[in-house]
């Protein structure tokens, strides 16, 4: 890693000198969190103290010092230049498998290519009975339409009476932040019209999919999961991404609960109730992303949209048992999103299915106007209806930063290793990966700046009891940062690029479990106050950072459940703009563990003509 100086000062060789074989003598550093989990008064107290002038700088000081902030970017020696975006230049390499589309093309054009990309599966009957529990996809819905047993209306009706149901006692899953009834309804009733005429805009008419409440979507305001963004921000349109949607003729039908600014792994959220975890309801779901991963797993929706700036998409589907994509930053328009975190957030896609995840990619992967001139005018479509996966991947494991997780998740993300390995012949390449821990504190001061930097023209009018005691210890540690921690964070973002970028002339992806443990139970002390917990947290973003830090594209898809029935996702993360590839693997990964899949304690299921809501 580097050569320690002295207590505070740690020098680092230059990047190009690094090992990253296995038999490298680079060190392992685990996450060094030095902070009791606190809720209720204890985060209350807390909060006071940071914010005090006295006593705030002091105790800011010591929790940097104390979790080796100071000594790992603070004081640390790098003699690499900053990059300050990880905006990837275009790689017009060949993927396996792929069709070339143009970018330019319409929303619904996209559609259409990516469903031609699909294979011809067996439908799940409308009766349910099927041996199996499977998620209704897109193309479930788009068959019923088309067919007539099933109207856009009808469904709209049962997702009402099913979120109604699901809000109050006593489920309480706080999926939602805020939906209109007759704003559903009366998407529903134009798809209907379109295909009683037989003109449905595309295989996404009347489908059902809802938005995080941190991308502008009419009628709606975007809260942010605030009680008072919104307020200073108003929502004037829709954001890029579900203009796109919205041209397909997708049901939008509301803005999913999250993480108040994103700023927190667990989902709980003291204004608008914590998101639950349709596996088990005292589990959280995860953050930020937490009700649109949520909605998706409980049946609401097949599809939902989230924003990834430190896992919070794939973190929340991997605690939910669905899928999450994250596409290479640059890759889908960025307009209309909360502009918290400029340099790390990426819209993602959360899906019942690695094909559902691709449909609502191609969608949202257009160019509307003003195009962004950094992204190719061509995207590759994986050809998922191939009749044999792709062959010769390598896939990069560090060992001991993949073991570096719960028992249950390392035997369930070895063994899914070892299955895709024996049914496709793929080999798996053992590497290095320094400087993971000196990463993630370096994300955090990058997503925690910008943060800052982004709401401070905000801050300055706001009553700070408006906020929830959790964010108001978020933004203070947030406001601690200096430009120079953020420089030599930038430093760091090259380092780990040039790390990346090495391993990934020796391995098509970067494999991991998704999170470090599975979800943990919600207590009631957090309700009202939300709650700090680092080391859960810590857990929770392990795998994620590379994605976000470094601009890479990242897929997760569900490989089991540990023994008490909670799930556990895989990760592949893969070289810039490479999301076919990904895409390919995690549907063939997707393929031998679809039979195992278990129904979550709280489903709804909107496509069954006898459920009665």
């Amino acid at each position: 890693m580097g050569l320690f100086k002295n207590e505070g000062h740690v020098v680092f060789k230059p990047a190009k000198d690094v090992d990253l074989t296995p038999a490298s003598s680079e060190l392992y550093l685990r996450a060094n969190v030095k902070a009791p989990r606190m809720a209720g008064f204890l985060v209350k107290v807390f909060a006071w103290f940071l914010e005090s002038r006295i006593f705030g700088t002091l105790l800011l000081f010591i929790l940097k010092r104390d979790n080796l902030i100071h000594k790992l970017v603070t004081n640390a020696g790098l003699e690499e230049p900053p990059v300050y975006v990880p905006l990837h230049p275009l790689d017009d390499k060949e993927e396996q498998d792929v069709k070339q589309v143009g970018s330019d093309l319409s929303p619904p054009e996209l559609v259409q290519q990516a469903i031609e990309c699909l294979p011809v599966s067996l439908e799940k009957t409308l009766n349910g009975s099927n041996s199996s529990f499977r998620h209704w996809t897109i193309s479930d819905y788009s068959r019923v339409y088309t067919s007539g047993e099933i109207t856009p209306r009808m469904v709209a009706e049962h997702l009402i009476a099913a979120i109604r149901e699901s809000c109050t006692p006593p489920l309480q899953m706080s999926f939602f932040i805020n939906y209109k009834a007759e704003d559903i309804l009366k998407q529903a009733t134009e798809s209907t019209r379109r295909y009683e005429q037989g003109v449905p805009i595309s295989a996404l008419d009347g489908v059902p999919i809802a938005i995080k409440d941190e991308i502008d979507c009419l009628p709606y305001p975007t809260t942010g999961g605030t009680k008072w963004l919104h307020n200073l921000r108003p929502c004037t349109d829709d954001a890029c991404c579900v203009k796109c949607l919205r041209l397909c003729g997708a049901v939008l039908v509301g803005k999913t609960n999250m993480h108040e600014l994103g700023a927190g792994t667990s989902g709980i959220n003291p204004h608008y109730g914590a998101t639950r975890n349709p596996y088990s309801r005292n589990k959280i779901s995860g953050g930020s992303s937490s009700g649109s991963a949520a909605v998706v797993a409980s049946g609401l929706c097949p599809v939902a949209l989230g924003v990834d700036g430190g896992g919070s998409v794939r973190m929340p589907a991997a605690l939910c048992g669905v899928v999450g994509l994250k596409p290479t930053f640059g890759r889908v328009p960025h307009s209309g999103v909360l502009p918290l975190n400029w340099t790390v957030g990426m819209v993602g896609i959360l899906a019942g299915t690695v094909e559902d995840a691709f449909i609502v990619y191609a969608a949202i992967s257009c160019q509307l106007p003003p195009r962004q001139l950094s992204v190719s005018p061509k995207v590759n479509f994986p050809l998922l209806n191939s009749t044999k996966p792709i062959s010769s991947i390598k896939l990069a494991k560090y060992g001991e930063w993949f073991n570096d997780c719960s028992d249950d998740i390392r035997e369930c993300c070895s063994n899914a290793l070892e299955r895709l390995q024996k049914q496709y012949g793929w080999k798996t390449v053992e590497v290095t990966i320094p400087e993971i821990e000196m990463m993630r504190l370096a994300h955090y001061v990058t997503i925690g700046s910008e943060c800052s930097t982004a709401l401070s023209s905000f801050l300055e009018k706001l009553d700070f009891k408006e906020l929830g005691w959790d964010a108001r210890v978020a933004l203070a540690v947030y406001g601690a940062f200096s430009s120079k921690e953020y420089i030599k964070a930038q430093k760091i973002r090259n380092r780990q690029m040039q790390f990346h970028m090495n391993l990934f002339t020796q391995a098509d992806v970067i494999v991991s479990p998704t999170i470090g443990v599975t979800a943990y139970t919600i207590l009631d002390d957090a309700l009202n106050t939300g709650e700090l917990d680092y080391i859960n947290g810590a857990a929770l973003v392990r795998y994620s950072i590379a994605g976000n830090f470094l601009g890479l594209p990242a897929v997760t898809v569900p490989v089991g459940y540990d023994k008490s029935g909670l799930p556990i996702g895989l990760q592949l993360i893969g070289k810039p703009w490479s999301e076919a590839t990904l895409i390919h693997i995690a549907f063939a990964m997707q393929d031998l563990y679809v039979s195992e899949y278990r129904k979550p304690e709280v489903y709804y299921d909107l496509l069954n003509k006898n459920s009665v809501f």
